[in-house]
C-alpha cells in the first residue's frame, strides 16, 4: 500500500478536472492498493476525491481548521488537523510514501517545496495551464544545492500515475 499525497490547485483551472481524472484512472490501474491524501474538498480535490471514490481507492482528506465544515463524501477518511492551511499541507506531505503534483498555484507549489524539503519522490505534471507549470523552468531538477531529490516532470497525467507508483527510495531519478 502506497500513500500518495495529490497536490491540485483548490480553484478551477480550464482543462485540470479531466487531467486528474485521467490520473486517477491511470492510478487505480497501476496502484490498486493506493491511498491517496488530499488537502481538503474544494476547487479541483473535489475531481480527485470523487474520481478515486468512484475508482475504490481509500481518500484521507486533511482538512484545516478554516474548512473543517465541508461536506464530504461518504467513504473518506477525515483529519482534522486543528492547524490553518499550510500547517495541515506538513501533516499531508509528511504522511506520504510519494507526492504528485498536478497543477496549482501558491499552496501547490507550497506543498512541492515540503515534498521536496522532506526527501519524499516528488512528481510533478507539466502543460497544465497552472502557476505550477513554471516550476521546471526554474527547477529543472533540484530546487536547491541540497539535491535532496531529483524533480521529475512529467508530460501526461497517465505517465504520472505510473511514476508515482513506481516511486520508492531512489526511484524517481529513473523517471527523470
Amino acid at each position: 500500500m502506497k500513500q500518495i499525497a495529490v497536490a491540485i490547485h483548490s480553484g478551477r483551472v480550464e482543462g485540470l478536472g479531466e487531467k486528474a481524472a485521467k490520473f486517477v484512472d491511470a492510478l487505480a490501474e497501476a496502484c490498486p492498493d493506493a491511498v491517496l491524501l488530499v488537502g481538503g474538498y474544494w476547487g479541483h480535490m473535489v475531481d480527485v476525491v470523487d474520481a478515486a471514490l468512484r475508482r475504490g481507492l481509500r481518500v484521507v482528506v486533511f482538512l484545516p481548521m478554516e474548512r473543517e465544515d465541508v461536506a464530504l463524501p461518504k467513504g473518506v477518511i477525515v483529519v482534522r488537523t486543528g492547524c490553518e492551511f499550510r500547517c495541515r499541507s506538513v501533516q499531508m506531505v509528511r504522511s506520504a510514501d510519494a507526492v504528485a503534483v498536478l497543477g496549482g498555484g501558491v499552496g501547490t507549489m507550497i506543498e512541492a517545496l515540503m515534498a521536496y524539503a522532506m526527501g519524499k519522490p516528488l512528481f510533478v505534471l507539466v502543460g497544465t495551464g497552472a502557476y505550477s507549470d513554471r516550476l521546471r523552468e526554474a527547477y529543472p531538477r533540484h530546487f536547491d544545492e541540497r539535491k535532496a531529490v531529483d524533480v521529475v516532470y512529467v508530460e501526461s497525467p497517465e505517465e504520472l500515475a505510473r511514476a508515482v507508483c513506481a516511486a520508492g527510495p531512489g526511484v524517481a531519478a529513473k523517471f527523470g
